[in-house]
């Protein structure tokens, strides 16, 4: 028993010096619950119910769920503009003071936000986060990549709430509002033609200056624009075994070589049911019958005017109405 109370001291001893050495206080039984509680709250999800994202805390679900409320709690003072953080409203001053905090360790550009820098920065580093699963292509951004899918879903998010014309692309969109508000931006200082755009304008310029950059890398033909080389080049490309033994002419079908020798042969076995008049192709025996049915089924998207056929509809555009100069080409409708 002695030996016994004798260790109890020692032990007492090693305790008292313990808590005089860290300073620490020994835990009551009510204390060491409260602690042991704050844990297991530590460690607790909280759950969204609308969409069953999982945070860690109270606040964070709070401020989480103001994306499914719409609620925009913080104002700012100088445009009335809300967001859902205040960190996102800090962010946004920065536009109204035109601080540019973050500066570009390869070039001197600056930038209000340190996302922004970030984006930059893949300019100089080559960084494309973003690939598309379907083709392998990468995008320094995600938003360019999200229209980039568009190609593959071929969804056209964008409409003209002018004439109900689709795009892929709100850039596309915008500048095809230019054609309803006759808006031209770049006029060229040889004739004074003006276009919507600073690209359309520089080939443009290769008209005055007869300079034909785009040269075909199978027989060195030039051409002024690109589009120009790739229908030529497409002459390369495809097969054209079915010859003309009158002109020498070739065809890509034996339908398209009988179609053409009729214009030799001066066959015309289509023949107007309004009048005597017969065709060598069913197309303009079609385009004929609209002369006597009235039939205009081309209406120009400018003033509502209708024509019986594509080429009359394109002259009256061109010559009334300038609108070659403003539609988009056609790889980005």
């Amino acid at each position: 028993m002695i030996e016994k109370n004798k260790e109890n001291e020692e032990m007492s001893e090693v305790e008292e010096k313990n808590y005089v050495k860290t300073g620490e206080k020994p835990l009551s039984c009510s204390q060491s619950k409260e602690k042991d509680l704050k844990k297991i709250t530590a460690n607790k999800s909280f759950i969204c119910t609308q969409c069953g994202m999982s945070l860690t805390s109270k606040y964070s679900l709070d401020v989480h769920m103001r994306v499914h409320t719409g609620e925009k709690p913080f104002t700012c003072d100088q445009c009335g503009k809300s967001f859902s953080q205040s960190s996102h409203l800090k962010d946004h001053m920065i536009i109204h003071t035109g601080e540019k905090l973050y500066k570009c360790s390869h070039c001197d550009k600056r930038f209000s936000q340190s996302g922004h820098l970030k984006t930059h920065m893949r300019i100089h580093t080559g960084e494309k986060p973003y690939t598309c699963d379907q083709c392998g292509k990468s995008f320094t951004i995600k938003a360019h990549l999200t229209g980039h899918m568009r190609v593959h879903t071929g969804e056209k998010p964008f409409t003209c709430n002018q004439c109900g014309k689709i795009f892929t692309q709100s850039s596309h969109l915008k500048i095809h509002l230019k054609i309803h508000t006759r808006e031209k931006l770049y006029t060229c200082d040889q004739c004074g033609k003006m276009f919507l755009r600073a690209s359309d304008l520089k080939q443009h310029m290769n008209v005055h200056t007869e300079e034909k950059p785009h040269s075909c890398y199978l027989c060195g033909k030039s051409f002024l624009c690109l589009q120009s080389l790739n229908v030529h080049q497409k002459m390369h490309t495809v097969m054209r075994e079915y010859m003309c033994f009158e002109c020498e002419k070739t065809f890509t079908s034996a339908n398209c070589l009988k179609r053409h020798e009729m214009i030799h042969s001066g066959e015309k076995p289509y023949k107007c049911s309004h009048c005597d008049k017969r065709f060598n192709q069913s197309s303009s025996l079609k385009r004929h019958e609209r002369i006597h049915t009235g039939e205009k089924p081309y209406p120009c998207t400018e003033c509502g005017k209708c024509f019986n056929n594509s080429s009359a509809l394109h002259r009256h555009t061109k010559n009334i109405h300038r609108s070659s100069d403003l539609m988009l080409p056609s790889h980005q409708m």
